[in-house]
């Protein structure tokens, strides 16, 4: 019987054979051609060249001096597979190496070639025994005395509690190598195709006891510790005085941020409705003389429908400057800029009459209130 345990894979190149030995028993399973076809239309075979050393080829009378036999190596070429692209891709091999064997393979032919396959486990000779193989003492008494061995059932089923674990276990007195400990389980390695798992060791704590103890260590609970605060005289501090002033301390410090938070003005943003229904906020006052009629004032701005698309903007480049109150903007503009300063950032609320009226324009629909971000970079008196 052959048990796979491991893959094994090979890449053939072209002109350069792969020797090596045999490292386990190997089990060569298929062939396939590469994934790049460097000749279409040519024929690519797998030679195999091997070496089996330890082979006795003399008979008894041909021993040496010192009574041994001698031991020459069997080689022996030949031809796995042949593949040509397009007709012939892969092949199937069962081809099983022993341990210790010299194999030399090469690709022969331009492509590319894959051997896969995987390291094996063969059942040893003995377990396939004839039945010409057993002799009348494995069949007599002796052979199947079980006098002094340990049963896996010999106590009450009725009884609470068992004498020992050994319901559990997989005779780990015979194989104690095949047993581990992990995680505080002790679990017997898979042996013949039987696995069999020992519960963990019993404790003497409660089961109250366990989980208080596994709390502890999940939430990692401390116990409050017993040492005692000194004052700056070195006396001690009670424990009631040490709770006492924590909260004392926490309640100070609550209290100055309340007083600081109170401190802090508050700033008003209030809306203001000028003349033609025109509604101007203050988000920045600037500094600097105000702008007036007349003055040139240079700004940024973002202009929006109610429904917040943006229809224009002047976020970079080159400034927008217009004169004020001369008619070259919108008259929301002439009235809601009139005021601001250097600086300053203000939100102007402009009805269609004061606007564009039931002229659409590019992105503005006609009777369309407008909303403008503007700031004022510079402004210059005349």
């Amino acid at each position: 019987m052959v048990t796979a345990v491991a893959l094994w894979s090979l890449k053939l190149m072209p002109g350069q054979p792969e020797a090596f030995i045999i490292p386990n028993d190997l089990k060569v399973t298929n062939i396939a051609l590469g994934e790049a076809i460097v000749e279409e239309n040519g024929r690519t075979s797998v030679k195999m060249t091997y070496t089996i050393p330890g082979v006795s080829n003399r008979d008894d009378e041909d021993k040496d001096a010192n009574g041994d036999a001698g031991t020459d190596p069997i080689t022996g070429t030949t031809i796995l597979c042949s593949l040509t692209p397009g007709k012939i891709e892969q092949a199937t091999v069962n081809l099983i190496l022993d341990e210790g064997i010299e194999i030399q393979f090469e690709a022969v032919g331009r492509n590319i070639l894959y051997l896969t396959g995987n390291f094996v486990e063969q059942t040893p000779a003995h377990a396939h025994r004839d039945e010409d193989d057993f002799s009348d003492d494995d069949f007599s008494d002796d052979a199947y005395n079980l006098e002094g061995a340990r049963s896996d059932v010999e106590n009450d089923p009725d009884s609470e509690e068992l004498e020992d674990d050994s319901a559990y276990a997989c005779k780990l007195e015979l194989y104690p190598e095949l047993t581990s400990i992990y995680s505080g389980i002790q679990v017997t390695a898979i042996y013949s195709g039987v696995q069999e798992i020992e519960p963990p060791p019993t404790s003497k704590k409660r089961p109250r006891d366990i989980m208080d103890s596994d709390e502890s260590k999940l939430f990692n609970l401390e116990k409050p510790s017993n040492k005692k605060l000194k004052a700056i005289n070195g006396e001690a501090i009670p424990t009631s005085q040490k709770n006492v002033d924590l909260e004392a301390a926490v309640k100070k410090e609550k209290d100055k941020e309340v007083k600081a938070g109170a401190d802090k003005p508050k700033l008003k943003v209030e809306t203001k409705e000028l003349a033609g229904g025109v509604e101007i906020m203050e988000h920045k006052v600037g500094s600097g003389p105000q702008a007036k009629n007349g003055d040139t004032v240079s700004v940024r701005y973002i202009g929006k429908l109610q429904n917040g698309k943006v229809f224009d903007s002047n976020t970079k480049g080159e400034l927008f400057k217009f004169r004020l109150g001369a008619g070259e903007v919108i008259q929301g503009w002439d009235v809601g800029i009139v005021g601001m300063q250097t600086g300053g950032e203000r939100l102007l609320t402009i009805p269609a009459t004061m606007a564009y009226g039931k002229k659409a324009r590019s992105g503005i629909p006609a009777n369309s209130n407008l909303i403008f971000e503007v700031k004022v970079v510079n402004i210059t008196m005349v």
